[in-house]
């Protein structure tokens, strides 16, 4: 991964740039995205932490469109990987072709679209696990092996992925290993009433207004070193760690509830995430410190993903979203 260096003379300005930012963000995505505030605010604070998401809803629900509008907000290289059943793993990672020079013949890379900034993993989870995985290495190390060589990846790299609810016919749950890798998993569902009313009003009447990039690659670099370099207080920190801990079962201290309901808690990663994605969500909101409101906004997009629950807990319809508020309520 590529790092940046700010100066301590350019922080209150990339600081400024970044609250200034997120209202401008707002005001482009207005031009094609209706109401899904809490779902922009959660993409955002995923993009501003250098991180991967994860977007689940039914289709239909402008999930691609979010992306893309969003995409098209920073100036950066975007592909789109439609993932479909037959969909090989060096179709994204791209492929040695025999080419001829010089009388020789020698094996050449043709990298494949995940060679972009921002990658739209449409409908990742109608491709099966084989060619799920090879955007593995891509989400972890920011890199591709191909033939025992590796090629780096151009930065910032995202991966933005939709997903269709794994009840869906014709889909294929992402493996464990792959899900830790997004930081949040976003649920999008139908607008309401009014905000759906206006959506096929807008769409049936008139073609959206271009979206303005705002922002340029080396910006998005230094808002990722801005981020780490929020200050946290211990005791916050350490409120997204009890949080995470309280959620694996068989450990001492561990709730009852957890015990009966959930078969594997969240790992390490999860307080990472939640401890970074607080950090970005009070910078944008303007503030100079995490607070625990902070942890407990991003407590869902980042445990939904990464716990597993028990057949008693399916069997008396207790749901994952259930099981987080209670943690929270309960955690102290």
């Amino acid at each position: 991964m590529r790092n940046i260096t700010i100066a301590p003379e350019e922080e209150e300005a990339v600081v400024s740039q970044i609250r200034e930012g997120r209202d401008r963000i707002y005001s482009e995505l207005s031009k094609t995205i209706v109401g899904q505030i809490d779902v922009i605010e959660q993409l955002l604070v995923c993009l501003f932490s250098g991180s991967h998401c994860l977007i689940t809803g039914a289709p239909g629900l402008a999930k691609t469109l979010l992306v893309r509008s969003v995409a098209q907000v920073f100036h950066l290289d975007f592909r789109r990987i439609q993932f479909t059943p037959d969909l090989m793993p060096a179709d994204i990672t791209g492929t040695e072709i025999l080419e001829e020079v010089d009388g020789r013949r020698t094996l050449q890379f043709v990298p494949g679209p995940v060679f972009a900034n921002v990658i739209l993993a449409d409908e990742i989870n109608r491709t099966p696990p084989k060619t799920q995985a090879a955007l593995l290495e891509a989400m972890q190390e920011h890199q591709v092996t191909a033939a025992g060589k590796r090629y780096g990846l151009p930065e910032p790299f995202f991966v933005l992925a939709t997903q269709n609810p794994i009840e869906m016919e014709g889909t294929y749950p992402l493996p464990e290993a792959q899900l830790d890798r997004f930081m949040f998993n976003v649920l999008i569902d139908y607008l309401p009433f009014e905000d759906e009313l206006q959506v096929v009003l807008d769409t049936t009447s008139r073609r959206s207004e271009p979206i303005e990039p705002l922002f340029s690659g080396e910006d998005i670099l230094k808002f990722h070193e801005m981020v780490r370099r929020m200050p946290i207080a211990k005791e916050v920190a350490g409120y997204a760690v009890k949080l995470v801990d309280a959620t694996r079962p068989g450990r001492s201290g561990a709730p009852d509830f957890v015990n009966q309901w959930i078969s594997w808690g969240a790992g390490l990663r999860a307080a990472q995430m939640l401890v970074l994605g607080a950090k970005a969500r009070a910078l944008l909101a303007g503030r100079s410190h995490v607070s625990q409101d902070d942890i407990r906004a991003l407590i869902h997009p980042v445990l939904r993903h990464r716990i597993l629950l028990s057949y008693k807990a399916e069997a008396e319809g207790v749901s994952i979203e259930d099981c987080i508020a209670r943690v929270v309520r309960e955690v102290v």
